[in-house]
């Protein structure tokens, strides 16, 4: 099997911590060079240092917020007026916050749909016609195993990453005889400082610790363990490579066995 990822470039967002750092660590290590899009400046040169050390191609970063679509618009169009043309494109970037649909707010909801469809959707149309021109181009969405079935209490989540999953099938039919793909990978329960987040938020709103409801959990997953950021990172390189060319349109959990459906 061929992974290597030699003279192409990826887009990695969310890209400084968590599965999104390890993702692009990943790339590089395959020989591909890698752009950042975070927010932090501080934390997006330290990953950069990092991607130097694994290879010699010029990695670089966008410092940017995704809740200003209009500021990634006009840095995204430097970068490619830079004459950068990526055909790997990572979209990840962090969830909202814990709580229950019918408590949300139109103003919350806007939000994140501007942080993860918006923008998602204008970085994927903007880097199709590179893509289409060199027959090659794979769009990797990260979302979550919510897709399959919702996560209690997540509910301004749970809709952000089905309507992620719907924009990305339809995108996936109209692009694939350009030789892109277009797929999602469902991480399951992953030790990210996200998921430590909402161990806490429950535990905060329940009699237990944080232990007992981690305890709980991996009780429920067939792998009695939580994923780690590597390991979707691995499934994400696979779906980049060009062994992957004829898999398009797939939701891919990587969870343990956690989901029951097929």
């Amino acid at each position: 099997m061929n992974l290597s990822l030699k003279g192409k470039r990826a887009v990695v967002c969310g890209s400084t911590q968590g599965i999104g750092k390890s993702i692009a660590l990943r790339l590089a290590e395959q020989g591909a060079a890698i752009t950042l899009i975070s927010r932090d400046e501080n934390k997006l040169q330290a990953v950069r240092n990092k991607l130097e050390s694994i290879n010699d191609n010029k990695h670089n970063f966008i410092a940017c917020d995704f809740k200003n679509l209009s500021s990634l618009k006009t840095k995204f169009k430097d970068f490619l007026d830079s004459n950068y043309e990526p055909t790997i494109l990572i979209n990840n970037t962090g969830g909202p916050p814990p709580g229950e649909i019918s408590e949300a707010t139109t103003e919350e909801l806007e939000e994140y749909m501007t942080m993860h469809l918006h923008c998602s959707h204008y970085l994927s149309k903007s880097l199709l016609p590179i893509m289409k021109s060199k027959n090659f181009g794979r769009i990797v969405n990260i979302i979550s195993i919510s897709v399959k079935a919702p996560i209690d209490n997540l509910g301004v989540s749970n809709t952000v990453r089905w309507a992620m999953a719907s924009w990305a099938k339809t995108l996936s039919n109209e692009v694939a005889e350009y030789g892109i793909t277009v797929n999602n990978i469902l991480p399951g329960f992953t030790d990210t400082e996200r998921l430590r987040s909402l161990l806490k938020s429950r535990a905060k709103n329940s009699n237990m610790t944080v232990k007992e409801i981690s305890d709980n959990i991996i009780s429920s997953i067939p792998s009695k363990r939580f994923g780690s950021p590597d390991e979707i990172a691995d499934a994400a390189l696979f779906l980049c490579c060009k062994s992957a060319n004829y898999i398009n349109g797939i939701n891919l959990p990587v969870d343990g066995g956690f989901t029951k459906s097929l």
